[in-house]
């Protein structure tokens, strides 16, 4: 029996040593506790049933631990600056504070592998068996409510400048290849800030549950997500269209 309720609580006196006025720290607080919730209707969709579903629970509440250093620290995402998976495993682990939040020690090998490969590009091939289903299971309910985050946060959050400006932009042909091969955009491919909106819309060709797909098409967020950004760039416009196309048949397709 994992105790959710007493791990909230670690998780909050954790969060104590940080600005929770930052806009940043509250972001990720709230982050957490969404990626908490759509992990339980993956759960919930897929019959992952008892010890691993309380367990795929507490993953998404620790999963994002090493953010808020890294905020607190540079005051940006970027994981070339520091990377927060491999930090979230240092803070629990090496410094032992996983039994603040669990005292049973038989889940470890899971907690720190579905941590340490939840932002990874794609899963080791080497894991498999029950750390697979965990960290599948965390990455996509991550991407889920990074869907969310980029439908409600103002361009100048994600990007650093306006939506208008943002839509000015061209997107790189790579992109645009990557996403017609129905795969993920890596990091240093992308160019334009255009490409970097393109490349979080390309996490549904990481998702692994049918349940993620049937979320992404009921909470209409694929196009919500592409009609946030005014496409003054006429080429960019048709391109986005092309995308759009794309990623709804792709949806689809995963779902029936």
């Amino acid at each position: 029996m994992i105790d959710l309720e007493y791990a909230k609580e670690s998780f909050r006196q954790y969060l104590s040593h940080y600005d929770r006025n930052d806009d940043k720290i509250m972001l990720k607080e709230v982050h957490t506790f969404c990626v908490l919730d759509a992990a339980d209707y993956i759960c919930r969709e897929e019959k992952v049933s008892g010890e691993d579903h309380e367990l795929a629970l507490l993953i998404a509440l620790l999963h994002d631990i090493g953010r808020f250093e890294q905020l607190k620290t540079f005051n940006s995402y970027d994981d070339n600056l520091f990377d927060h998976a491999e930090f979230g495993v240092k803070v629990l682990f090496d410094e032992n504070r996983i039994r603040n939040f669990i005292e049973d020690d038989r889940f470890d090998s899971i907690i720190k592998t579905a941590i340490a490969c939840h932002s990874l590009y794609e899963i080791p091939e080497e894991i498999q068996g029950r750390e697979l289903l965990h960290c599948r299971i965390i990455r996509d309910a991550d991407k889920l409510d990074n869907f969310r985050v980029k439908d409600t946060e103002n361009a100048e959050a994600i990007f650093g400048i306006s939506a208008e400006e943002v839509g000015l932009e061209p997107i790189s042909g790579n992109i645009l290849q990557a996403v017609e091969a129905h795969r993920c955009i890596r990091r240093g491919e992308r160019t334009t800030h255009m490409d970097m909106w393109i490349s979080y819309l390309a996490f549904i060709f990481d998702l692994n549950f049918r349940s993620s797909f049937l979320y992404i098409k009921n909470q209409d967020y694929m196009n919500r997500n592409i009609d946030r950004i005014p496409y003054g760039n006429g080429k960019t416009k048709a391109d986005m269209e092309k995308v759009r196309s794309i990623c709804n048949f792709y949806i689809e397709e995963k779902i029936y």
